[in-house]
């Protein structure tokens, strides 16, 4: 499952048509070559390639005067539902990584409210899963093993420090749903100019 995948479905859906320089233009405002290793070539091959699987459809060519002609793009039916599959899979399950929550985090602003809160509270329960396990392994490291001298004493500030971040993450989750239970941020039912939506087709 690949971040990039997701930023540039995203951004190609968010913008209605885009070229590979205007979704890098996007992903470098949100610094994704920093928290997702997202680079230049890896956008581009990453539009071909949602091209090739029929998720993105080439709609025209742009004159560059920079270099040869930029392709437009447009999400397809199908990269519609890879997009949101992607987004709800990395927003509920921890084990898509950090990288891929970062990525989702720009478009939670395309779903519905319960939905997102929903997917929220399931993130919840799996880092409220691993804290309990983190306590485990460092309560584990502090006491003597059976028949032996246990772990060296500093080994414990490794189970420490995963247990800080955990917790950390774990009381933003909760204090974030809070928020959108609360109404902050405009979302996907709240009207369609929320953040991420793809502009209004003309009539």
């Amino acid at each position: 499952m690949s971040a990039t995948r997701l930023l540039v479905l995203g951004v190609v859906r968010m913008r209605g048509e885009a070229h590979g320089y205007q979704v890098r233009q996007d992903l470098q405002l949100w610094a994704a070559d920093r928290w997702a290793n997202v680079k230049p070539g890896s956008i581009y091959h990453a539009l071909r390639k949602l091209a090739a699987d029929d998720l993105l459809q080439e709609v025209a060519t742009q004159d560059s005067d920079i270099g040869p002609e930029r392709v437009v793009y447009r999400i397809t039916e199908h990269g519609e539902g890879e997009f949101f599959f992607l987004l709800h899979k990395a927003i509920s399950d921890t084990e898509t990584g950090p990288a891929m929550f970062n990525a989702a985090l720009p478009f939670i602003t395309t779903l519905d409210r319960g939905n997102l809160i929903f997917l929220l509270r399931n993130r919840i329960q799996q880092t409220a899963a691993a804290a309990g396990q983190t306590r485990l392994l460092l309560n584990q490291s502090i006491a003597p093993m059976e028949g032996g001298q246990g772990k060296p004493a500093h080994v414990r500030e490794m189970f420490t420090y995963w247990l800080v971040t955990v917790e950390a993450e774990l009381t933003w989750l909760k204090d974030f749903v809070t928020r959108l239970e609360a109404g902050e941020y405009a979302l996907a039912d709240d009207g369609a100019d929320a953040f991420g939506n793809p502009p209004a087709q003309p009539s």
